[in-house]
């Protein structure tokens, strides 16, 4: 197989994006990634977009070729990518895999969501779509209720704290600060996330992401043409995609997604790394707990060891591994659809040397992209060219 390169990135600001529809603001990012990568557009030959639920809460199907259209890719093979909050991440995937069996040259993907236009109400039920609606979530489990349980049940085999639980919400929102396009921009205490509102028990509002608008945007090549594009092109080492149990039930360990487990040791065979070779990462830290087994599944931290690797600030700005320099999506914001394509856009940024919050010497990277509670994930591993 070919090698991919990354020669482009675009992203919208995530937040709450007024006057911008759902199309509007993947054409945004993508007119911001082409015009960074120099391809003419007539030289693109497939589209990937993520997007998980502009249906149910956008009103808009048919996203792909919508969004071709309006960039003036007439034409072109146009693919929506469905896959809960991994979707942007296996789009990703499949822009890759296009490349790198030879199938294309030039590559556009993206993600993109639209929530903020929504109640509360309709966006939770939105995205319970992405557990087993008929043997698990219309008994009334929702997602803060699933990683309640799963928080607790890590707390009780290996005697994860709250506090190290929390001081999650501490770094990242301390990082959110110096993202400019993070929706969150102000630190939080570990007090104030300690009293902040009860979600889920012992889930509070802090250990959430925020409801988000947002897109972002990629272009890909073979990695022998990328220097002809751009001048700090990042090449792909290695992609992994699993899925997992889609219920609690049927998952025999709690504080493990093998999804991720899965995922991880497919891109990083690929890749030829090991953990212990990775710098930064952005997991999906979907609540403060999550973050805390990714690090776990991905084989940066025995199991048991995450919450005290926050602690004692393994996974901060300049530890062991630099885990959600960009805020991670509790700061920076969860624009389902987008976060997959979101997280390789930061550290495509790091590769580069060009991150708000840089990590020193950063040459490795990981992306962890999760679908619901485990149902799918997807792992990329970036370097530099």
């Amino acid at each position: 197989m070919r090698e991919v390169a990354i020669i482009g990135v675009g992203s919208t600001p995530f937040g709450r994006m007024e006057g911008s529809g759902i199309i509007e603001l993947a054409v945004a990012a993508c007119r911001e990634a082409l015009a960074e990568s120099r391809v003419p557009r007539r030289q693109v030959q497939a589209l990937y977009l993520g997007n998980f639920v502009g249906e149910r809460l956008a009103s808009q199907g048919a996203l792909a070729g919508l969004l071709a259209g309006r960039l003036g890719l007439t034409g072109i093979p146009a693919t929506k990518v469905e896959g809960a909050c991994a979707s942007g991440g296996i789009a990703f995937r499949h822009g890759v895999l296009g490349i790198a069996l030879g199938l294309y040259d030039f590559v556009l993907v993206a993600g993109v969501e639209q929530m903020t236009t929504s109640s509360t109400a309709e966006v939770t039920a939105a995205l319970a779509t992405a557990g087993d609606e008929e043997r698990e979530i219309r008994v009334g489990l929702t997602f803060p209720g699933a990683f309640g349980i799963i928080m607790r049940e890590h707390m009780a085999r290996y005697g994860t704290t709250r506090e190290q639980v929390g001081r999650v919400s501490v770094k990242n929102h301390g990082l959110g600060v110096a993202n400019p396009k993070a929706q969150f921009r102000k630190p939080v205490t570990l007090d104030e996330v300690l009293g902040s509102r009860l979600i889920a028990d012992p889930l509070r509002l802090f250990d959430c992401p925020p409801i988000s608008d947002g897109a972002a945007a990629l272009v890909l090549c073979p990695a022998d043409r990328a220097r002809d594009f751009h001048g700090k092109p990042v090449r792909v080492l290695g992609s992994g995609h699993a899925t997992g149990p889609a219920t609690l039930w049927e998952m025999t360990d709690l504080t493990s997604f093998p999804a991720t487990v899965r995922a991880a040791r497919e891109a990083c065979a690929m890749a030829r790394v090991t953990p212990a070779d990775i710098q930064v990462a952005e997991v999906h830290d979907c609540f403060t707990i999550a973050e805390i087994i990714a690090t776990e599944d991905l084989g940066f931290f025995p199991k048991g060891e995450g919450g005290p690797a926050v602690e004692d600030g393994s996974t901060g700005l300049d530890g062991r591994v630099a885990v959600n320099p960009s805020g991670g999506l509790i700061a920076k914001g969860h624009p389902v659809g987008a976060t997959g394509c979101a997280q390789v856009y930061e550290l495509v940024k790091q590769l580069r040397g060009e991150a708000a919050n840089q990590v020193r010497s950063a040459e490795i990277a990981l992306a962890h992209n999760l679908g619901g509670a485990g149902v799918v994930s997807t792992v990329t591993i970036l370097g530099k060219l």
